[in-house]
């Protein structure tokens, strides 16, 4: 094998990335990229915790609390789709640093809005920067992890999301009555503290500088990571074996609907929009259903809710543990049958009470956090590295198209009057309609990214 400066040679990047033992250098990167993840999920549900507070302080209509809570989606569409292009670009670590503080210093904006179109405007700035960072964080997560274990590494590190889903309730259970909802979104804005760290403390992806043809800045790249880990782990490295190579095409958005990735692209889309529709359609309008709906007091209405996010956070540690296991397809397939049935059974049977509600409620995210979590690790197995942060994203756009679509939805039936069976009725139909989706997705488990796209 030829060598450079008595390593592997820089073709076999890949392969010297495979065979990196577990080591503080990888935790210090889940770290440093979970920090800003936790946040920037804190940041997602903020509109949705302060809701029930806008409405009767800004005295909103049905439709404008719609606006106040799909500007941001609206932002996270575009934010995906400018993210995954400059990911690929400009790099992934950059493009997440840059995205941090736009959503950072959006939320600064939110907290002193005094209108609800000024709160939506600033909520649509603050969804470019969660939209474009979180699926380029997890394609950097994806291609420094190991393929035999790529799905537990990975889903740990996303386990930081439902997390952040679920302290973001948890502190407005207390913020927002005591402190009010604009203190929330003052919290929101810690990370623009974190954002000058990430390019100075997490490396770039040597997987992506290679695909750039930047092959010395590569090479010390790895060679700098191979020898905090070697000093961590105090051990020599092994050998690394022998891994197919990408080619070096440049990167091309229309190559994300042609050839084999026709398909791979069409599945990911669909079960991005099913698994958002369902899971932003709940989420948002919980709080504000249990008080409108059946006059629970603020604090009991953010205390289910935090119910939901932990059983959602409960099903992503279940299906981290056993991804690498059962596969990618059967996990997705059994999740979205999951919660087919959870939300079948209130259709069915109808929902008389809070309790009730938060029961089905919190059945339907055990199901639909695990797949959410899935797809992040799922989306960047399935496209070669020129492409990685573009095929993220573009998942990322239906996703979007799914957050927004899903309280429109919710808030179009029960603004004409519709009952809450009905709402659960249709989230039951989609989550179906993904089920067969997920029979047709491509299964990844145990292959490094090479094979799958090369």
């Amino acid at each position: 094998m030829t060598t450079v400066a008595g390593r592997p040679a820089v073709g076999s990047i890949a392969a010297r990335l495979e065979r990196l033992p577990h080591s503080r250098w990888h935790v210090k990167v889940r770290f440093l990229i979970g920090a800003v993840t936790f946040f920037e999920a804190f940041d997602q549900l903020l509109a949705a915790s302060a809701l029930p507070v806008l409405m009767k302080e800004w005295h909103l209509t049905t439709g404008q609390a719609t606006l106040a809570v799909t500007a941001g989606s609206v932002g996270m569409l575009l934010g995906a789709l400018a993210a995954g292009w400059m990911g690929d670009v400009i790099g992934r670590v950059r493009t997440v640093a840059i995205g941090v503080a736009v959503t950072a210093l959006a939320g600064l904006a939110v907290a002193l809005s005094t209108s609800i179109e000024l709160f939506a405007l600033f909520r649509f700035a603050q969804g470019l920067g969660i939209g474009g960072v979180v699926p380029v964080a997890a394609t950097y997560i994806n291609e420094i992890a190991r393929s035999d274990k790529r799905g537990r590494f990975v889903l740990l590190y996303e386990m930081i999301f439902p997390v952040g889903l679920a302290v973001a309730t948890l502190v407005s259970v207390w913020v927002v009555p005591n402190l009010g909802w604009r203190a929330m979104f003052l919290i929101g804005a810690l990370p623009v503290l974190i954002a000058p760290l990430l390019p100075r403390h997490v490396a770039e992806s040597p997987r992506w500088l290679l695909a750039r043809g930047r092959t010395e800045e590569a090479e010390r790249v790895i060679a700098a990571i191979e020898a905090e880990v070697a000093r961590s782990t105090r051990a020599p490295l092994p050998e690394p074996a022998a891994v197919r190579q990408e080619d070096s095409a440049r990167g091309r958005l229309a190559e994300l609907f042609t050839g084999r990735y026709l398909r791979r692209t069409t599945v990911l889309s669909g079960l991005w929009f099913v698994a958002y529709y369902v899971n932003h359609g709940i989420s948002v309008w919980l709080p504000s259903l249990y008080t409108r709906n059946f006059g629970l007091d603020l604090s009991s209405a953010l205390v289910y809710t935090l119910l939901s996010n932990v059983t959602g956070l409960l099903g992503t540690l279940i299906v981290a543990l056993l991804i690498d296991r059962v596969g990618r397809r059967p996990a997705l397939v059994t999740a979205l049958g999951g919660s087919a049935l959870a939300l079948l059974a209130p259709a069915l049977t109808g929902a008389v009470s809070g309790g009730q509600v938060a029961l089905f409620a919190s059945c339907t995210t055990f199901f639909v956090y695990a797949i959410n979590c899935g797809l992040y690790l799922y989306s960047p197995e399935l496209y070669p590295t020129r492409n990685r942060a573009k095929g993220a994203a573009f998942g990322g756009l239906w996703n979007r198209l799914g957050v927004i679509l899903g309280p429109v939805v919710v808030g179009a039936i029960l603004g004409s009057g519709g009952s809450l069976r009905l709402v659960f009725a249709q989230f039951a139909v989609v989550a179906g309609v993904g089920t067969v989706i997920a029979c047709f997705a491509v299964e990844t488990k145990g292959r490094t990214l090479e094979e799958l796209n090369s």
